[in-house]
């Protein structure tokens, strides 16, 4: 770190400073700084330094610093204030403001103080000749802190009423402290459309919007607005992370997650921030986040985790409850601390208000990967028991309402009957009622039940019920085959089936206990279908589709009310669209699938439908009707309803994101990639179907210009992400997207590292066009970044690619950027002239080589481009700083500049003509070529030449369309240029 030495090595020092992270380190070196200032021996350098150090520690932990630099500040200016010039005297002025407020966040300064530093601000101020606003403002949020609403009141109005000056804060930041007020006094709605310019970026500053958009988050999930919320939320805490001195807008982002149902976040966020727990320095932002940690905590004790583990203050392992005792002990201590002070209650009150506060929504998905710590109830649809457990005169109204479960197929019938079972023991029962408590038994166990299945048998047997005992020992073997043993299954089954055929042809059972053997065999043999490594023999298909067609044929016509025959038939035709798919014909089992899906929602059983409509939603995506691939996606969530499974749902929603991407709705495909994130983390499969479903809503939200939103997505998909589990080329398709959101954001170093890291995995592809891009893409982040060298480096490696590619656009575009950045090095002017020649070279070659003539219009029009640039590429550096120097005699002359200008005005001549070659769809490239080759004449003192070139602008949009706006702005560049060569010659 070089030494100060002067006064503008001091300034320099001190905008290097500025532009450091916020917190300790800053504020150290602008410790340095002063010293080094005082050392100058120049008032002015003193004073700047003095506001420099004020600045860094109004924006970091240690506000209660600022006192004693204004303090010294004010006193050179009661003694000295010729000493200040017009900037700093302002700025003295300005920060007044500052330390009403950071008086009030200092519960050791007393209110009488604060009160007499109101009357000197509004003295001096008066002095000054500013107006009251800030003035008032200023009362406001001292009457606002202690509660007295009606003095808070007067004060507003008196600030919204009072002129806005030079001394008024900026727009965004009224409107941020008009907002919170109407909020805090219940008025949500006016407070949204108070922060309505600050939230859409129209009114901005250093902490704005990241207090606004976390200030919104409550009154909006008050509002019901939950996608508003969501959206601010991820865009509000990707601004305030970073920044040290938002400790109170931070903890709004704490608090909004505990209080949606995101706690997992919430403990995520702490995790980010450990300073936050003890850092002295401001301590009404304390008091505020250990208010909210100590909300948090209180949720997650109702949770049933008052054991977690969770992040807390540096020096122990904390858990839920401990934390959450602390931090209501610390933070209550801090509100009596203020309310001492201010000798009122209502500091403490509203801490406490906050920590009491009930969560507004069950749960809000945000996007982005969180486990949840446990299941709330509502959150996956908890399967109830059909009736509470009991026993005695109660089991016989558990067995009434376990057998219409399982006679009409319910979802839960098993779960019925494992009550029937419980509160069944130790009471005699009669056969059949055994024969059903164990059937089901064996149903909820599978392949390990099949001893139950037996056992069922033998009881359906005592109860003279011989073809529901021969459906047992089906279902038994197809238990078997679901355990692979599906030869075996087949055999146990030959036996059942035998007997049920000759039963229900000598009418000695009913055709539901034949069918059940029936459909227990096409089942087991569409298992052997399953099981087989390639494609099935024609011989296995054809007598699965017999069976299947045997289930048809028994209860298709039969089936009427009953909705057990109902089911078969529609798992029949279900099974005939499995196998003709299976034959190769797609629509045959689409519409089979379609036939056994409306079946099962005709028979009141829409939740066997999901699956196969699930199925008809491939094969329509297959034959490209996304359409119909679209409906069968929603119908199966419908029909699912609350029956559906975490993953399940998952996997629907995440399909029907991909349908309507696909069908450019990018609005309703995110919505459904939200949904399937959020289903994937209940599931969790977080990392896995998750990390898809991110990906995914992260593109689609790119694609809606909501690139703070994508940015945080894509960053969450991004950790779960792995070659080994997504692929690489998913990788860099985040990557991808991702450097592009955070270019749109204006982190072009982020932006560059994440289109580098992708470009790197690229590199390894036989395919070498992505690779290529990305380069290129990077290069232009490196350069928007402020680093040339670098940048350079990336588009000389684009270059060789895209030259590898044979691709002269991207060549070309390249080398023009490497030119560009040329100019800005030192002697860098014969660099970026020799590259922009050699782009035109490549252009020219690739043009001689070409007899395609859609190509050549191509190239054409890139070599016009780069003619173009080449020119002003040479009046630039002909007036390049480095070009000019104070003495004429030096490197570069007028001569120099006057040969510059004329090479200059004969690429734009050459830009014009290739233009012209290419008609009327580049005359608009054709005349800007002209208009600037026109202006250059002008400076080289041709007039005539200028006019000459205007005037033929001019007659090119003759009769041209005077509405479109392109013309009207060439042709006013035109007459203008007219006009200023007149002049000229005159």
């Amino acid at each position: 770190m070089s030494e100060i030495t002067d006064f503008d090595a001091l300034r320099q020092a001190m905008a290097e400073n500025s532009e450091r992270p916020e917190g300790p380190a800053r504020n150290a070196r602008a410790e340095q700084l002063l010293a080094e200032a005082e050392r100058l021996d120049v008032p002015l350098a003193v004073i700047e330094a003095l506001g420099h150090q004020l600045t860094v520690y109004n924006y970091s932990s240690e506000k209660d610093k600022m006192f004693v630099p204004f303090a010294r500040l004010l006193r050179m200016w009661d003694e000295r204030p010729g000493d200040f010039d017009a900037y700093e005297a302002h700025s003295l002025h300005w920060v007044f403001k500052w330390m009403s407020a950071g008086m009030l966040d200092q519960p050791h300064v007393p209110l009488a103080s604060i009160e007499k530093w109101l009357g000197e601000m509004e003295h001096r101020y008066r002095l000054a000749g500013h107006s009251e606003r800030a003035v008032r403002s200023a009362e406001f949020s001292v009457a606002a802190h202690v509660g007295d609403v009606p003095r808070a009141e007067r004060a507003y109005a008196a600030w919204l009423a009072a002129d806005r000056d030079d001394m008024a804060d900026c727009h965004a930041c009224e409107l941020h402290g008009q907002g919170w007020w109407q909020a805090e006094r219940g008025r949500d709605e006016r407070a949204l459309e108070l922060w309505e310019p600050v939230l859409d970026g129209t009114y901005t500053c250093a902490h704005e919007p990241h207090t606004a958009l976390a200030s919104s988050l409550l009154p909006l999930l008050r509002l019901g607005r939950g996608d508003d919320a969501r959206a601010n939320h991820l865009r509000g805490f990707r601004l305030v992370r970073p920044m040290e001195s938002m400790r109170g807008a931070y903890a709004d982002h704490v608090e909004f997650c505990a209080l949606s149902g995101n706690e997992a976040r919430a403990l995520e966020l702490l995790a980010e921030r450990p300073a936050y727990f003890t850092d002295t320095g401001h301590p009404r932002s304390r008091m505020e986040f250990l208010s909210v940690v100590a909300l948090l905590m209180d949720r997650l004790t109702a949770l049933g985790l008052a054991g977690q583990e969770v992040p807390g203050p540096a020096g122990r392992t904390w858990t839920a409850e401990a934390l959450g005792a602390h931090a209501r002990a610390e933070a209550l201590a801090l509100a009596a601390r203020f309310d001492a002070r201010n000798e009122t209650s209502y500091v403490s009150e509203r801490a406490r208000a906050r920590m009491a506060q009930r969560p507004l929504v069950e749960r809000l998905p945000l996007g982005v990967r969180s486990v949840r710590p446990v299941s709330v109830p509502g959150a996956v649809p908890v399967r109830p028991e059909p009736v509470a457990d009991a026993v005695g005169p109660d089991l016989p109204a558990l067995l009434a309402e376990a057998r219409r479960q399982s006679d009409t197929l319910q979802p839960h019938a098993v779960e019925a009957w494992a009550a029937v079972a419980r509160a069944a023991e130790g009471v005699a029962l009669e056969p059949r009622d055994r024969a059903e408590i164990a059937d089901h038994r064996g149903m909820g166990l599978g392949p390990e039940g099949l001893a139950y299945f037996e056992e069922a048998a033998a009881h359906y047997t005592e109860a003279g019920d011989p073809g529901e005992a021969l459906a047992a020992r089906a279902r038994g073997a197809y238990v078997r085959a679901l355990a692979g043993e599906v030869e075996e299954a087949l055999a146990s089954v030959r036996g059942p089936y035998d007997e049920v055929r000759a039963l229900y042809a000598a009418d000695g059972t009913g055709v539901r206990q034949t069918a059940s053997v029936v459909m227990a065999r096409a089942r087991i043999l569409m298992r052997r279908v399953h099981e087989r490594e390639g494609p099935a023999p024609r011989s296995v298909l054809d007598a699965a589709e017999a069976a299947a067609r045997e289930v048809l044929a028994l209860v298709a016509e039969r089936a009427g009310e009953d909705v057990r025959l109902a089911a078969r038939t529609a798992e029949a035709w279900a099974i005939l669209g499995e196998l003709a798919g299976h034959s190769g014909d797609a629509e045959r089992s689409a519409e089979l699938f379609g036939r056994a899906a409306a079946g099962f929602v005709t028979a009141g059983l829409p939740w066997f439908a999901v699956e196969y409509e699930a199925r008809l939603a491939g094969l329509a995506h297959h034959l490209g009707d996304k359409a119909g691939a679209e409906r069968a996606l929603r119908a199966a969530l419908e029909h699912g309803g609350p029956h559906l499974e975490p993953p399940g749902r998952a996997r629907l929603h995440l399909q029907l994101a991909e349908v309507l991407g696909g069908l450019g709705q990018s609005a309703g495909a995110a919505a459904h990639a939200l949904e399937a994130a959020h289903w994937a983390d209940e599931a969790g499969e977080g990392q896995e179907l998750g990390a898809w479903a991110r990906q995914l809503l992260g593109g689609f939200l790119l694609q809606q210009g909501r690139f703070a939103e994508a940015a945080e997505v894509l960053e969450s998909a991004l950790a779960d992400q792995t070659a080994e589990t997504h692929g690489d080329g998913a990788v860099v398709q985040t990557l991808w997207w991702l450097g592009d959101a955070l270019g749109e954001l204006g982190e072009h170093r982020a932006a560059a590292e994440r289109r580098l890291q992708a470009a790197e995995t690229a590199r390894q592809w036989p395919e070498q066009q992505d690779h290529a891009t990305l380069a290129h893409l990077a290069a232009e982040s490196l350069g928007a970044a402020g680093l040339p060298a670098e940048a350079d480096r990336a588009y000389a490696r684009a270059g060789d690619l895209w030259r590898s590619l044979g691709d002269v656009h991207g060549l070309v575009r390249a080398l023009r950027a490497r030119a560009w950045l040329a100019l800005d090095t030192e002697s860098g002017g014969d660099r970026a002239r020799t590259l922009m020649a050699e782009a035109v070279e490549a252009c020219e070659d690739a043009l001689t080589a070409t007899p395609d003539e859609e190509q050549r219009q191509r190239l054409t029009f890139e070599l016009g481009h780069t003619h173009r640039q080449f020119g002003d590429l040479l009046s630039r550096g002909a007036t390049h700083p480095d070009a000019l120097a104070e003495d004429e005699d030096e490197a570069v002359g007028v001569g120099d500049r006057t040969a510059d200008f004329e090479a200059a005005v004969a690429q734009l001549g050459l830009a014009s003509a290739a233009f012209t070659a290419l008609g009327p769809a580049a005359l608009h490239a054709r005349t800007g070529a002209e208009l600037a080759a026109g202006r250059l004449e002008a400076e080289l003192g041709h007039p005539e030449r200028s006019t000459a070139r205007a005037l033929a602008v001019l007659d090119a949009y003759e009769g041209a369309d005077g509405e479109d706006e392109a013309v009207g702005v060439r042709r006013r560049e035109a007459e203008q240029l007219v006009r200023a060569t007149s002049e000229q010659e005159r």
